[in-house]
């Protein structure tokens, strides 16, 4: 890529965790750089972070909405081209619509949206405008979970029969958002994040590796949702039966009060003939279980994992690589696709494979039906969008 994508944010600004997370990732390759901003709804706020980011005043804006206006006032090749969207969940349907309505292409924090219905909605705006859209469930960035998946899709696990996927955390075992904690503030505020506390926080993610390991999709659920710690208004812990739409079966399990516990979200995968595990906490191996022989484990790195798995490796095999990478992917991948389109060429398979609109609607399929099936006496419900 000779020529670097011009970069916009909203949100990120001072004291927020993700924002940083994803100005990391995006310049990780040199494929963005980062020219204007609307980092907080506190105006001085914003300006003080575009000042500490290095950017130019006249760029820093108070709002989205004056972003989008006055980009557009700027010549073509001065405009910012891609929006990144790092805010709570209730800001990110407004912001993700306006810039694919004025011609930006869009990266979304998940979940997608504060609810389905603007899901939907946003699927319909960004189909009409042309624009690409990338949503980034990071975890599919890894490449061992990338690993996972081809070896699931190549059939050699024969046909997949179980899956099962945990997150455990334990940083809201007690009472957080009772101080001055901002992330656990708007995590449990049910009119900032929606309907869902853990469910939507972490089981999305979840539920996105499951179906994107496995290759399948959710067609039931049946989920157990819990407020565990006292006063708490959204839910804190869960676990979900599923079955999938080839006859397979999964659990899920998404927590928030496992004390002790950090990020490890993990998935195995089981079929005819074999399974596949990985987790975070060694993101680097790949555990691949057979029947009939010894168990191999595949690293990243090496010469004999798939395409995808090398496209999305940096380091040789023992350097390890980890979170910051793998949400890199995710921006590499998008920027690949979108320099390709502007060359007028077809993108790689290797740079399509991020998450988009159709997971973002999905996930927020997930939230509202686990958490109707949550608090329902009949429990077995079926998973539509």
């Amino acid at each position: 890529m000779t020529k670097k994508l011009r970069l916009g944010m909203i949100g990120g600004g001072q004291g927020a965790f993700i924002g940083a997370v994803h100005r990391i990732a995006a310049q990780l390759d040199g494929a963005y750089e980062l020219v204007c901003g609307a980092f907080s709804s506190n105006p001085e706020k914003s300006k003080a972070s575009g000042m500490l980011l290095g950017l130019s005043p006249e760029r820093v804006y108070s709002s989205y909405q004056e972003l989008f206006g006055k980009e557009q006032l700027l010549p073509e090749e001065e405009r910012v081209q891609v929006i990144s969207i790092v805010t709570p969940n209730h800001v990110h349907f407004e912001p993700a619509r306006l810039a694919l309505r004025n011609g930006f292409h869009v990266v979304l924090d998940k979940p997608m949206t504060f609810s389905l219905e603007e899901a939907l909605e946003l699927r319909k705006i960004a189909a009409a405008s042309g624009k690409r859209f990338c949503l980034t469930h990071t975890y599919t960035g890894y490449p061992m979970v990338k690993e996972a998946r081809q070896l699931v899709a190549s059939g050699k696990l024969g046909k997949i029969r179980k899956v099962y996927v945990e997150y455990p955390q334990g940083w809201l075992s007690r009472f957080e958002e009772g101080g001055d904690n901002k992330q656990a503030g708007w995590r449990t505020d049910p009119d900032q994040s929606g309907i869902a506390g853990a469910m939507g926080d972490i089981g999305t993610h979840a539920f996105n590796l499951a179906e994107y390991v496995s290759g399948l999709q959710v067609t039931k659920l049946c989920a157990d949702i819990n407020i565990v710690v006292e006063g708490r208004r959204l839910d804190d812990d869960g676990a979900v039966l599923l079955k999938f739409n080839n006859g397979a079966s999964g659990v899920l399990m998404a927590t928030q009060v496992a004390a002790g516990e950090e990020n490890n979200i993990k998935i195995r995968v089981y079929g005819e003939h074999g399974g596949v595990e990985w987790q975070q906490q060694d993101a680097n191996s790949l555990l691949v279980k057979w029947l009939d022989r010894p168990a191999e484990i595949h690293r990243t790195g090496t010469g004999y994992v798939s395409s995808y798995a090398q496209h999305n490796s940096r380091t040789p095999a023992g350097h390890p690589e980890g979170y910051l990478e793998a949400f890199a992917n995710l921006y590499r991948n998008f920027a690949l696709c979108i320099k390709a389109d502007l060359e007028g060429k077809e993108p790689q398979p290797e740079w399509q494979d991020y998450p988009g609109i159709e997971e973002g609607v999905r996930g927020m399929a997930f939230i509202e039906q686990v958490i109707a099936s949550g608090r329902s006496e009949q429990k077995w419900i079926d998973f539509t969008v």
